[in-house]
């Protein structure tokens, strides 16, 4: 496998060859020195293929990438979480199994940053879910710019301690479901959750094909083998009544809803809504309505062809749930077993983190990613607001680019704005602290928010002195930069985003990192970003 021209020779670790990437770490430029430093150029990617469009029946949301935004005018940056693992393991099928780079538009960050699990602090006050954290270095694709994390830690609730749950399984088995990678995969995953059952847990089997059916009513988890026999016969044929399906799973869940349960739908399809309510619109106002009733919605995807990942997207959102994309057993067992509790409990619902910024130390800023989670600064303290939910242990990273006031700024300076330091400029001038983040959330049945605040301080620190927390983070945001085709991405490259990564300590328990870098070499190779002057074998697995 070929990897990138910008590579030196390095060496061998566990077997593997890798760059030599301490020798790139000269090219770091000292903060002090930035108000003259110019933008790196960006590597030539002119030789590299374009992506190849998505399979014609496949579907994605285009969503233009934050731009970066003035301090001055926009001091605020709110946004709703999002933990949604999907657009990762969806760039992992089309890398290895399609052999082939994601539609741009595949690709969101925010998902694929989050894919990964971060060493953030557990919260230490018993009435508070999550706990904020923040860490500030250098940022890698622009060493003049500065890479800002914020984190959130969701408590971890050990699996006894978990409430009751009423799960309401919404299964497609309409004739797009019939390929291997989607009813019988669909099938092998849910077996895989039956051990983790407890009797207080029921679960009930609503399916939807021309029609939509009750097959399994609410059954406890003490009887898994009626579960799996109900799964077992489970066959795809017909056309997809998804309106149907969801109407008769809303009503199935509220039946056997009782207080102090996690009531949850989880919808497992390839997202071909064809028959009844098959518009956005419409199944948006369907969730939009029935969430109203505390029954949470999950969806897990399945197949590729007719992959409709915007619509499952959006139905998550709506219905105050999650989105995963699920591409073997593997990712179902880290889904469905290893990530239970955040998965299918909620801890709290409508979170949402603002940001604001130090117009004294902070020119621009640049969210990476939640495109279509942004809020208006006023929705931050707006209870009725819908936003993203956190379960128990989940984990919230977000990055932000920022511009220090001693840097060249990434657009030209305004002609028609002041230029002297306002009275509220004035106010923060003697102040470290580049930015402060507010967290505001709700209990999942309450309606009364609650507010966490983190301010955090400026620091001269290089991504190479960063915890491993940035320097994973750093590298997934390069190499999702890169996928995206950002016009922000500077001087990025895979060569980096692998050297970076290869940096990160600790126990790779899941062994999502090593994954994840083999997923940046097939990225090179398949970008042409490889050194064709060098034996293909000197750069393979030994």
């Amino acid at each position: 496998m070929f990897i990138s021209r910008l590579w030196p020779l390095g060496l061998l670790a566990g077997g593997l060859l890798l760059p030599a990437c301490h020798q790139q770490q000269s090219s770091e430029v000292p903060l002090e020195a930035t108000s003259t430093y110019e933008m790196p150029p960006a590597a030539d990617y002119a030789e590299a293929p374009a992506p190849l469009p998505p399979p014609s029946g496949e579907s994605y949301a285009r969503l233009p990438e934050n731009p970066f935004e003035t301090v001055r005018q926009a001091p605020l940056s709110t946004f709703a979480i999002d933990v949604d693992p999907a657009s990762y393991s969806n760039v992992r099928r089309f890398l290895t199994q399609n052999r082939q780079l994601p539609p741009p538009e595949a690709v969101r960050l925010e998902e694929l940053i989050n894919y990964f699990h971060y060493d953030y602090p557990q919260p230490t006050r018993p009435d508070e879910p999550a706990t904020l954290h923040a860490e500030v270095a250098r940022c890698p694709w622009n060493p003049a710019h500065q890479l800002v994390l914020v984190g959130v830690q969701g408590r971890q609730t050990a699996h006894a301690e978990l409430p009751p749950a009423n799960l309401v399984f919404l299964l497609d088995v309409s004739g797009s479901m019939n390929d291997e990678d989607k009813l019988p995969l669909l099938k092998a995953s849910l077996r895989q959750l039956l051990p983790r059952l407890r009797a207080q847990d029921y679960v009930s089997i609503v399916v939807y094909a021309g029609a939509a059916g009750l097959v399994l009513p609410p059954t406890s988890g003490s009887r898994p083998q009626e579960i799996m026999a109900a799964l077992d016969n489970l066959e795809a044929g017909g056309s997809t009544a998804g309106g149907e399906g969801l109407r008769l799973a809303y009503q199935v869940a509220r039946m056997q809803a009782r207080p102090g349960t996690n009531t949850r739908i989880i919808l497992a399809t390839d997202g071909d809504f064809n028959v009844g309510e098959s518009s956005d619109a419409a199944m948006e106002q369907l969730v939009t309505e029935e969430r109203q009733s505390g029954v949470f919605l999950s969806v897990l995807g399945f197949g590729e062809g007719n992959l409709q990942d915007s619509k499952m997207e959006l139905l998550a959102d709506k219905g105050n749930g999650n989105y995963a994309y699920i591409d073997n057993l593997n990712e179902a067992r880290r889904v469905l077993v290893q990530q239970f509790g955040g998965t299918l409990f909620t801890l709290a619902k409508d979170v949402k983190i603002q940001v604001e910024f130090n117009p004294a130390q902070v020119q621009q800023y640049r969210l990476l990613g939640y495109e279509n989670r942004l809020l208006a600064a006023e929705d931050f303290n707006d209870d009725t607001k819908d936003a993203g939910e956190l379960g128990a242990g989940q984990q919230v990273t977000a990055l932000y680019e920022i511009v220090p006031t001693n840097a060249r700024p990434a657009v030209d300076p305004l002609k028609y704005q002041p230029t002297g330091t306002s009275d509220y400029e004035a106010a923060y001038t003697s102040s470290a602290e580049l930015l402060t983040v507010k967290l505001r959330y709700q209990e999942p049945q309450g309606s009364a928010s609650r507010l966490l605040k983190l301010p955090v301080r400026g620091t001269d620190t290089s991504v190479e002195q960063a915890s491993n927390n940035l320097r994973l983070a750093a590298s997934v945001a390069e190499f999702g930069l890169l996928l995206r085709q950002s016009e922000h991405r500077g001087a990025a490259s895979y060569a980096a985003a692998l050297c970076r990564a290869q940096s990160v300590r600790g126990r790779d328990t899941d062994g999502s990192q090593r994954e994840f870098a083999e997923l940046v070499r097939q990225a090179a190779e398949l970008s042409n970003e490889a050194d064709q002057t060098l034996p293909r074998e000197q750069w393979s697995y030994r």
